[in-house]
């Protein structure tokens, strides 16, 4: 069986290097973007901050987001909406504001991913009283806190009306956060802010 590999899809990676661990902190001045970077660059760097550790989940969703791309120039298509489904329950959320039970099983799914647990300051977090309580808010600040005293800081983005989005990243990697998301016009903050 013979495969046309010119078909296929191939998984380019931006001429920009980007140094996850750098963390944008030994050079004051290297905490901008580049004017030039491409958004396909800014969001590979991305990709590696809210993958911390795994290069490979990193590499799988940039090549979903180019897979669908398809050879479009990423500045001409919504880069962020197309971002948010190649990470969604993988290394983000994007949950309807009226489902705490989703928020809380997503941000457990993230925690897991580095052995992390949460402590929703209940016994069971999926009882139906709890859940007629919990707000939003109130459920990303508790998650915010705890993984913060993990070395993790969990972020939130402007995703449209009634709808909470976001994602982990390292402590370390706040700094880059805070440059390359708005980069690609994505207004974060840490949750429950």
């Amino acid at each position: 069986m013979t495969t046309n590999h010119s078909d296929a899809h191939t998984m380019t990676f931006p001429d920009e290097d980007f140094d996850p661990d750098d963390n944008y902190t030994s050079e004051p001045e290297r905490a901008e973007i580049d004017e030039d970077a491409s958004a396909e660059a800014l969001v590979w760097q991305l990709l590696l901050i809210v993958n911390p550790g795994d290069e490979d989940a990193a590499l799988q969703q940039f090549g979903a987001f180019q897979e669908v791309l398809d050879g479009a120039d990423a500045e001409t298509i919504d880069a962020v909406g197309l971002l948010k489904d190649v990470i969604d329950w993988k290394s983000g959320f994007h949950i309807e504001e009226t489902a705490p039970g989703a928020l809380i099983d997503c941000i457990a799914e993230l925690a897991a991913r580095f052995s992390l647990a949460i402590d929703w300051g209940v016994e069971d977090p999926t009882d139906d009283g709890f859940l007629a309580r919990a707000t939003t808010t109130d459920l990303l600040q508790t998650a915010r806190d705890q993984l913060r005293l993990d070395g993790y800081t969990l972020w939130t983005w402007e995703a449209g009306p009634g709808v909470v989005a976001g994602w982990m990243t390292l402590a370390s990697d706040d700094e880059a956060m805070r440059v390359i998301a708005p980069a690609l016009g994505i207004d974060v903050r840490p949750a429950g802010v």
